[in-house]
């Protein structure tokens, strides 16, 4: 069965309880199926930068990341992010092995534009690791800090790290936040939806502020992998238990 890749923001990870309660299912889902868990942290991120009293600033919705910043936005990803997530899956009676994208070679990383400072974008490179830990049954949960061939680290969006993830394994990705997936008009939710369809509702205002910026990266994401993308929430995650039998559990987002 294709490996199911499950990413998670940092709002999520701040909830112990919600942690709790989807880990739990994502160890039943793991006993049906391979699974890897990729993570953000933006929230965490937030309360350091906060905290040492460093600007915050976005373009487009990336985090411009300073090369001062740059140590602590690893600190708070790769390590408090990634360390809580890990502990919270040893206490559902998981294996976890905690990574970041700069582990095993699994993927090739690059700076973008020097606007957005040390972020860089990725593409899928060599999944042996990966395929070593899931035949072993243990669950990969990936930080999004790569590092280029120069040594350099750098900050990657989690949605692009899931789906380079989703790419490198030929898996199936589920993007998690804090919705149940797309609501009609009359707020009940759309099973499935295509890009025509997409396209209709931003323009209605019905998929319009936060959901237009998931619908895209979700669409963005099943071009990428040539396969249906979901989004779904880990507020109730019980819901997510249909995946085992192929069922939908949230909005299905189609590719072209």
């Amino acid at each position: 069965m294709k490996p199911l890749i499950v990413k998670v923001g940092g709002a999520f990870i701040g909830d112990a309880d919600a942690a709790r309660l989807l880990l739990d299912v994502i160890r039943q889902l793991a006993n049906k199926r391979p699974v890897v868990l990729v993570h953000g942290g933006g929230p965490i991120v937030e309360q350091w930068m906060q905290a040492l009293k460093l600007k915050t600033v976005k373009i487009d919705g990336l985090r411009v990341t300073t090369q001062e910043q740059m140590p602590y936005i690893v600190g708070a990803l790769a390590g408090t992010a990634n360390k809580q997530l890990v502990a919270q899956a040893i206490a559902v009676g998981m294996n976890p092995v905690g990574l970041a994208l700069t582990d095993g070679a699994m993927v090739r990383c690059q700076a973008m534009d020097a606007k957005y400072g040390a972020v860089g974008s990725v593409s899928p490179n060599q999944a042996t690791l990966l395929t070593v830990l899931l035949s072993e049954n243990f669950l990969p949960v990936i930080s999004s800090i790569g590092a280029d061939e120069g040594g350099n680290l750098l900050n990657v969006n989690a949605d692009q790290a899931a789906t380079v993830i989703a790419q490198l394994l030929h898996g199936e990705l589920l993007l998690l936040s804090d919705v149940p997936g797309v609501l009609d008009a009359d707020k009940r939710l759309l099973a499935e939806l295509y890009p025509s369809q997409i396209a209709r509702l931003i323009e209605q205002q019905v998929i319009r502020d936060g959901m237009v910026v998931k619908v895209e990266a979700a669409m963005t994401a099943a071009s990428s992998i040539g396969q249906p993308v979901t989004i779904a929430s880990w507020k109730e995650p019980e819901a997510l238990l249909r995946l085992i039998d192929n069922q939908s559990a949230g909005t299905r987002i189609y590719p072209e």
